[in-house]
């Protein structure tokens, strides 16, 4: 028997609603769609309510009436520089041992693992286990039905701004929804885009938002780290408004159009034309001139999240490379500049697998939205 399932993902540049049917066997068939441009959203935070409520609303009613069901509940993206995280350690005896570990050990040895000291103004988001210990034996993947005296997790602990997620929560009711659980974005991408093998290698997730840059980092099959820096596409817009002396909204149409991450791959004769404050006529740009602002600020990026892995200190760990998705991706040469700063393997990750109306989702800026429906509690 099918179940449906909604994910909301609230981004700084779409707000996009899917609504998806999920078999039996785990397939996911996309049955609905819904998006509009985000507005009241900054760097992956509400900043103006009613503003975003509205565009939830907006992309609420077009999945519905894509889909024909009537939403009221939804796993709901959270994102933005306020996401903390920690590896955490839990530690419980076994109630029963003569039953052997039961779904209430392992809960309490997670509640335990989530239960650290957070600043007056965060809450927990996410107690994720990575691996258990059962008297002495670690790496236990799944401790359940186990004979032992003593159980230990190894937990990653994600928390944001209280603030943050109550505006969130709010926005999304306002809309008519009932939240089911907020999810962190690049966990939500991790879900639709890596295969199991990837993430027990060892693998960077880095979605490449409009506001924000989101890093995940799997090992051993689980989740070790997490990060999110306060730079997207939206900082490479803005330095080709100013480069090129344009309003914001066509120097975004220029870079979608025309932008490339990679000098060297520019053709030297290719141009196109532009409207620059102050000029009475078009003027006609060398195409190179543009990847030239392109490559500086998607270099920055990639360089803020090398130097994240290395704090994470798992960067020799990671034979399997990077994965990018989010909308800024999806750049020209993005992913061969990557290959060149990280000298690893890299891919550009594209929902794959589904069912229904998949080529409305077959981006790497729907990789969250995706996940989403693919999320496991």
């Amino acid at each position: 028997m099918e179940r449906s399932v909604v994910g909301i993902d609230v981004g700084s540049h779409k707000i996009e609603v899917l609504v998806g049917e999920i078999s039996e066997d785990g397939q996911t068939r996309i049955v609905g769609v819904g998006q509009t441009p985000a507005r009241g959203v900054r760097k992956g935070v509400i900043v103006n309510v009613a503003d975003a409520t509205a565009a939830i609303s907006e992309a609420v009613a077009r999945a519905e009436q894509s889909s024909g069901y009537q939403i009221e509940r939804a796993y709901v993206s959270i994102n933005g520089s306020h996401i903390g995280s920690r590896n955490s350690p839990g530690i419980v005896g076994v109630s029963r041992r003569e039953r052997g570990i039961t779904p209430d050990d392992v809960d309490r040895a997670l509640e335990a693992a989530g239960a650290i000291a957070l600043p007056q103004n965060q809450e927990l988001l996410h107690i994720i286990p990575r691996a258990y210990t059962v008297d002495g034996q670690s790496g236990v993947h799944d401790p359940l039905g186990m004979h032992g005296f003593r159980l230990e997790v190894e937990a990653h602990v994600v928390m944001g701004a209280s603030t943050a997620i109550q505006n969130l929560t709010k926005c999304v009711n306002g809309a008519g929804v009932e939240v089911s659980e907020l999810v962190l974005s690049s966990l939500a991408a991790g879900a639709a885009l890596l295969s199991n093998t990837e993430k027990d290698m060892g693998v960077v997730l880095v979605d490449i938002g409009e506001g924000t840059t989101s890093i995940a980092i799997f090992i051993e099959g689980t989740i070790w780290y997490t990060r999110t820096l306060p730079m997207g596409g939206e900082y490479i817009t803005n330095d080709i408004a100013i480069g090129l002396r344009l309003p914001p909204e066509t120097a975004e149409e220029v870079k979608l159009r025309h932008g490339h991450a990679m000098v060297a791959q520019v053709p030297e004769d290719e141009r196109f034309t532009i409207s620059p404050y102050g000029e009475s006529a078009p003027v006609v740009v060398p195409r190179w001139k543009l990847a030239q602002i392109v490559m500086a600020r998607s270099e920055e990026i990639l360089e803020n999240v090398q130097q994240e892995i290395k704090r994470s200190g798992y960067d020799g760990l990671l034979p399997a490379g990077l994965v990018l998705c989010g909308g800024t991706a999806q750049l020209p040469g993005l992913r061969d500049l990557a290959r060149d700063i990280f000298d690893l393997p890299v891919q550009i990750g594209t929902p794959r697998g589904l069912g229904g109306l998949a080529d409305k989702v077959a981006s790497p800026a729907s990789a969250v939205g995706v996940g989403l429906l693919k999320w496991t509690p």
